[in-house]
């Protein structure tokens, strides 16, 4: 059952009973937006659909949840039943449609690109793992999209923005501008060779000075990739009490269903299914629809004289079970796939498929990503992936970050995509040799000492009780006016996640080995692998 919103008038949010942060909730909720139709005009009714992170999940997963086809039948399905009320429907992303399933990755995201043409999407933001591409490769995705990328502060070396800031939109005669923002944190957390040159602004500066050139929307949608609430480079929340001219902020990249509590609070441990309140702060709606279209988000909107009433606000699962054990158990009705758009994806899931079912060894159990008791030693995936770098490089030690493992390797047969699903960004492995002081003032920058809080992953050394380290090649203490080699990621060695850069070092050599590849080979050389030993 979705919840009703009703609007008592211009302004701000109307305040009943108790005051809870950014609404207030009293058997309903009860707010205003800002949003206002051409004077004298009829109310118009506009749909709001959206969906975010989708990390290249064209396809369904084995259980058979979610997929852009089944996502295809559901916008038709909404679209022929607000167009059959008069109303207008625009469908948002909230960006990241790059990395992360290795028949999309090895592609460029062609069938993702192109099945959201085919869905008809209407904008995105342009998000921070879209950098995991070269730009022309993100020209190249641009060429499959029939709808605009966007990102009103990105910049490049001449100041001029690579992409369109905002789109306008004439739904039944109420003027609506969707404004992109991405995340600039992605100046710390993005591939440095591709966002070399590239500038990433304050979003909330940037929004400030396009108000002039949004007097006449009549209503004001700002499609992000910054995340709901986390971090310090800005964030939805952020952007929401900047500013009083945001009607609806759709959001992504913290990839969270944002639902929240009768006390205002996000739930955290969000079923599909349930009810969902977005978020409600200074006067805008706030909403995220988790990741990888597992939901697709519907807000219903009645834009009048008196500004937008916020009727309905859905998140609607797509073939999500209750269990996977139980191939009847569906949240909701069970969705059809579209035969369109099944027959646009399937050659590119097909080619996929075949390419990468190449066995490479078998794991005898599941290396996880999961950090062991004793920290500050690395998981198991976290140490067989830092082995299989001293052994391509013949270095001492090798670290990896967390971050970058985006997957585990699970008990049995091992793929060529399961080792891509592993390190889906394609980064090399360089070098960088040091004295053991250098060494060990590296790696307290990096915090690994004295307790990890970053949970670097490593191989090639152990922790000494005492916050020592040592070796493991030889069981002796690291000599300060010894030399060591250092085997790390690309991304990591020019300051990715706000590390050292090392890259400018005299030292600094790029194997041009791809970390997938090193991983691949490594694990060829074993009829089976065992996380015990890691």
């Amino acid at each position: 059952m979705a919840l009703k919103y009703l609007k008592p008038g211009i302004g701000r949010f109307l305040c009943l009973g108790t005051l809870l942060g950014s609404f207030i909730y009293l058997g309903g909720l009860v707010a205003s937006v800002h949003a206002q139709s051409p004077s004298g005009s009829e109310p118009q009714r506009i749909t709001i659909l959206h969906t975010n992170d989708h990390h290249g999940r064209f396809w369904n997963n084995p259980f058979g949840e979610y997929g852009m086809a089944a996502r295809k039948t559901l916008i038709d399905r909404i679209r022929a039943e607000v167009s059959a009320e008069g109303g207008y429907v625009l469908l948002l992303s909230g960006g990241d449609i790059n990395t992360g399933i290795p028949e999309s990755d090895m592609l460029d995201a062609e069938p993702d690109f192109k099945g959201m043409t085919l869905l008809g999407y209407d904008a995105m933001a342009v998000g921070n793992h879209e950098f995991d591409n070269p730009l022309e490769v993100i020209r190249k995705q641009q060429s499959w999209a029939n709808f605009p990328f966007l990102a009103a502060n990105i910049y490049d070396s001449d100041g001029q923005r690579l992409f369109q800031p905002y789109q306008l939109f004439d739904l039944g005669g109420v003027s609506v501008a969707v404004v992109g923002f991405t995340t600039k944190s992605t100046e710390v957390i993005g591939n440095r060779d591709n966002i070399e040159g590239i500038k990433f602004t304050w979003p909330e500066q940037e929004f400030a000075a396009l108000i002039p050139e949004l007097s006449e929307a009549d209503l004001v949608i700002s499609v992000t990739h910054m995340g709901h609430h986390d971090g310090d480079m800005g964030n939805d929340i952020s952007l929401a009490e900047s500013t009083d001219a945001i009607d609806l902020i759709v959001g992504g990249h913290s990839a969270e269903a944002v639902c929240v509590d009768e006390r205002g609070q996000l739930i955290a441990d969000y079923l599909p299914g349930q009810d969902c309140v977005p978020d409600f702060v200074n006067g805008t709606w706030i909403l995220q629809a988790q990741d990888w279209g597992k939901y697709l988000g519907r807000a219903d909107l009645l834009v009048s004289d008196n500004g937008a009433e916020l009727l309905d606000y859905q998140l609607i699962p797509v073939n999500l079970r209750r269990s996977a054990a139980n191939d009847a158990d569906w949240v909701d009705a069970y969705i059809e796939p579209d035969a369109e758009a099944l027959a646009l994806l399937q050659p590119y899931q097909d080619a996929g498929s075949s390419a990468l079912s190449e066995k490479v060894t078998v794991a005898t159990g599941t290396f996880d990503r999961d950090i062991p008791d004793r920290r500050p030693n690395p998981s198991t995936i976290g140490a067989l992936i830092s082995e299989s770098m001293i052994q391509a490089t013949g270095a001492d030690i090798a670290i990896m970050n967390y971050g970058g493992i985006r997957d585990k390797l699970l008990e049995g047969t091992l793929t060529t995509k399961s080792i891509l699903q592993v390190h889906p960004f394609g980064s090399t492995i360089v070098l960088s040799r040091m004295t053991g002081s250098e060494l060990l003032e590296y790696f307290r920058a990096i915090k690994v000492l004295p307790d990890n809080p970053y949970k670097v992953q490593f191989a090639g050394m152990q922790f000494l009780e005492d916050g020592g380290l040592v070796l493991t090649s030889t069981g002796q203490p690291i000599v300060p006016s010894a030399s060591y080699s250092l085997a790390l990621n690309s991304y990591l060695a020019k300051g990715g996640d706000a590390m050292p850069v090392l890259s400018e070092r005299p030292d600094y050599q790029d194997t041009g080995l791809l970390d997938y590849q090193v991983l691949l080979e490594y694990l060829q050389h074993f009829d089976a692998v065992s996380p015990e030993d890691y």
